[in-house]
């Protein structure tokens, strides 16, 4: 009688390390950071608005946020996003705007980039932004429509 239970047992062993697979796997991170944990390759992306350009950041100013590490080029603009960090995070966790609006996630060029309404949006290439913002009202809805379920994808 002892095969049951362990045949039982087996069962159960097999079904623990079929989940923890699945789960290991799971969804994408919320936010777009390469195998380091940094954010946008190491972009400030304060100094998109303040400087109205993308500069990248140092590690000596750099804040935790949203299980990434953000860099900034100076204090200044590190506390600034300490203070904030959702009026200065780039739109869909930095993933490429495009592809939200397309249900997938792609990977940014941080020199692709532009700032509307006050929010920071991040393309895949200076290419791919400029079929995005052929109609960035249309894309932005249709992103935003897609998040933050595309990160299951």
């Amino acid at each position: 009688m002892l095969v049951r239970p362990l045949k039982y047992a087996l069962l159960a062993a097999a079904l623990a390390v079929a989940t923890g697979a699945a789960l290991a796997a799971g969804p994408k991170p919320s936010v777009n950071k390469d195998p380091d944990g940094i954010a946008v390759k190491g972009y400030d992306v304060v100094a998109y608005a303040v400087a109205g350009a993308p500069v990248k950041g140092i590690a000596r100013f750099k804040y935790a946020w949203n299980d990434a590490v953000w860099m900034f080029a100076t204090a200044e603009n590190r506390d600034r996003f300490a203070t904030s960090p959702e009026k200065y995070a780039p739109q869909f966790g930095g993933y490429c705007a495009w592809a939200a609006s397309r249900d997938y996630t792609a990977d940014v060029d941080p020199q692709a980039w532009r700032i509307v309404d006050g929010r920071l949006y991040l393309n895949y290439s200076k290419s791919v932004q400029r079929r995005w913002e052929q109609d960035v009202p249309g894309n932005i809805a249709k992103a935003q429509a897609n998040w933050p379920a595309v990160l299951n994808k």
